[in-house]
């Protein structure tokens, strides 16, 4: 899947409340950390993770599902196997009628469950991490150093 970089930026520039599904407490994995990234760059993060419900993470509840989150959200962030995709898009879809993006993980990718969302016109990533996008399309650089096209040394 390709999307032109001006669509990322637009969705991360529009995009206020985060549900991150299937975020973990443990700093080291990678739903930890884009999570407490997005929540250190403005974003309102909701955690949701059956097995931490209840719990409290980067300052706010962990939910046990999408459903019980009482609140609109903007974008669901799956840090999910692919075949648990359709079940969390149709509990996004059912909950938030208004919902504007579904972004699926890097490895995470679903067609049918992302033309779905798409017909109701959610626009969907996948395969896709919003740090890493956030990073490259806003010129923030990190020790990572990856070439993000967007800041050059060169004149």
């Amino acid at each position: 899947m390709t999307y032109s970089d001006d669509h990322l930026r637009q969705i991360l520039r529009r995009t206020k409340t985060v549900a991150v599904v299937g975020v973990s407490a443990n700093p080291v994995r990678p739903s930890y950390y884009v999570a407490r990234y997005l929540k250190l760059k403005g974003y309102a993060v909701t955690c949701v993770n059956p097995g931490l419900a209840g719990q409290e993470l980067f300052g706010g509840t962990v939910y046990g599902d999408l459903a019980s989150i009482p609140h609109d959200i903007d974008m669901v962030d799956i840090f999910r196997r692919s075949d648990a995709v359709p079940a969390i898009v149709d509990e996004a879809l059912a909950r938030w009628p208004k919902l504007q993006t579904i972004w699926m993980q890097i490895g995470v990718e679903h067609e049918e469950a992302a033309a779905k969302a798409e017909a109701r016109g959610v626009d969907v990533i996948q395969n896709r991490c919003p740090k890493i996008e956030y990073q490259r399309l806003f010129g923030e650089l990190r020790m990572g150093g990856f070439n993000t096209g967007v800041i050059s040394s060169k004149l």
